[in-house]
């Protein structure tokens, strides 16, 4: 008998401009193709369903900004601490709940800025070719997109980095040419979490080692 899908839920809204429709049905599309079956939800009332919650081996936040209620962070929260996988990136998951600094500290991240460098090209590297998730990867090339600054979890393990190197914007309030850590994963209880500062739009998907590097991501978090 085979063994029945392993259960993820894909929860997407808050600002449109980081296209959190587009990007939730490409990672289901993908997921679905690894035996992992993702549900979609457009709405955070969905953390509100205990026995749904109880059920689901990964989570993938694809919400910008926005606000999360008190019962709906503790549900989220406990489902990954008690084994529940937490994955995403950029606008999806550290750009979300900004007045929250509980569940920053859980995905490892927080987006900060983007220095005068939005619709630039850059290089991420992989810092860790051991990994799982990067074995048999190579660097690649964003181009035509955003270079983030974010504030990161010093425990995390850190899989891919940036070096911020736009010369734009006021310098005295950022540090050119430092590494930016880029993809990392760290735990939360029990639950795993990866998570990539890419995926501004959908768009960053179409480099192809771009959307491995996730899609792998959400399946070694995926209990």
């Amino acid at each position: 008998m085979s063994e029945s899908p392993r259960q993820a839920l894909i929860v997407y809204g808050g600002w449109d401009g980081h296209t959190p429709q587009a990007c939730a049905e490409l990672m289901a599309e993908r997921l679905e193709g690894h035996a992992i079956q993702a549900r979609l939800a457009d709405s955070l009332a969905v953390l509100d369903d205990d026995q749904a919650m109880r059920r689901v081996d990964l989570i993938v936040p694809i919400w910008t900004m926005g606000e999360i209620s008190d019962p709906q962070w503790k549900a989220l929260g406990a489902a990954i601490h008690n084994g529940a996988g937490l994955a995403g990136f950029h606008g999806g998951m550290v750009d979300a709940f900004r007045a929250n600094t509980e569940y920053q500290w859980m995905t490892g991240a927080q987006w900060v800025a983007h220095p005068g460098n939005e619709h630039v090209t850059y290089r991420v590297e992989i810092a860790n070719s051991d990994h799982p998730i990067t074995r048999g990867l190579s660097g690649f090339v964003l181009p035509n997109t955003e270079q983030y600054y974010c504030h990161h979890d010093p425990g995390n393990t850190v899989l891919c980095t940036t070096k911020f190197d736009q010369g734009h914007g006021d310098p005295s309030r950022y540090h050119q040419n430092v590494v930016m850590p880029y993809a990392w994963t760290k735990s939360w209880g029990a639950g795993r979490v990866f998570g990539a500062a890419w995926g501004h739009t959908v768009k960053d998907f179409d480099v192809p080692e771009a959307l491995e590097i996730v899609i792998r991501g959400m399946r070694w978090a995926c209990r």
